[in-house]
């Protein structure tokens, strides 16, 4: 199988951290968005990525289609669920990847201002999942899951981001920095993405064109930031 990419879609990555996890091989072929060839306009309907071409040469599209796709056709990852985790888990994962441009918004905030407040939503998103989780190493148990694939992609460019400038966009949600943790430790983050990952994401999220790149000031700002976005409430 295929998977038609861009380097720093995070809905991509929900998908190659997925393939990761499942031990899958394929092959990946990457575009640029500004200049989308025919070819693949002829099969991704909305002219988005990912798209997946499956062994018998059809072309999917959209992340959750592509995700529930992976999830049926090969082992699951935890097997044995009800359908009613299941059907949770889908929603919780749905949580997630409706945040994902959420949190890219936040990241290319030009100012300190507007980047409190498009972290506001992504705060309200990471609030909820905070009371989600449990004691367990991962969000359904001992065992990585669906849900833990679909947060993965928020959770690494925090810490990408947190590395790079200090600014935190977890705040103190003592469960979801070890849940971060967790992910981060298993390896998938750089298993589900190109090597030269980082450098590219540093180059569109981290430019002069944003307030994080610009060299945000941890010291003078991160208590205000955390109250701010309701981390501490």
């Amino acid at each position: 199988m295929k998977i038609v990419s861009l380097k720093i879609c995070p809905f991509v990555q929900r998908i190659t951290a997925l393939l990761a996890a499942k031990r899958i091989s394929y092959d990946q072929g990457f575009i640029s968005l500004s200049g989308k060839p025919q070819w693949f306009l002829d099969i991704s309907p909305h002219g988005q990525v990912p798209v997946l071409i499956t062994d018998t040469g059809t072309a999917l599209f959209e992340s959750d289609a592509i995700a529930e796709y992976l999830e049926e056709v090969y082992p699951a990852l935890n097997p044995g669920e009800s359908p009613e985790q299941r059907a949770l888990n889908r929603a919780w994962s749905h949580l997630a990847a409706k945040n994902y441009l959420v949190q890219c918004s936040a990241q290319r905030s030009p100012d300190r201002t507007t980047l409190i407040e498009r972290s506001e939503k992504l705060s309200q998103a990471f609030d909820k999942i905070e009371i989600a989780l449990g004691s367990s190493t991962y969000f359904n148990g001992e065992t990585i899951g669906m849900v833990d694939i679909a947060w993965l992609v928020l959770l690494h460019r925090a810490h990408i981001i947190e590395r790079h400038t200090g600014f935190d966009f977890i705040g103190e949600r003592s469960k979801l920095k070890t849940w971060q943790k967790t992910l981060m430790a298993s390896g998938l983050a750089e298993k589900s993405v190109a090597p030269d990952f980082e450098a590219a994401f540093a180059d569109f999220y981290l430019s002069d064109e944003t307030y994080l790149g610009r060299g945000y000031d941890v010291h003078s700002s991160t208590a205000d930031h955390i109250c701010t976005v309701g981390a501490c409430c």
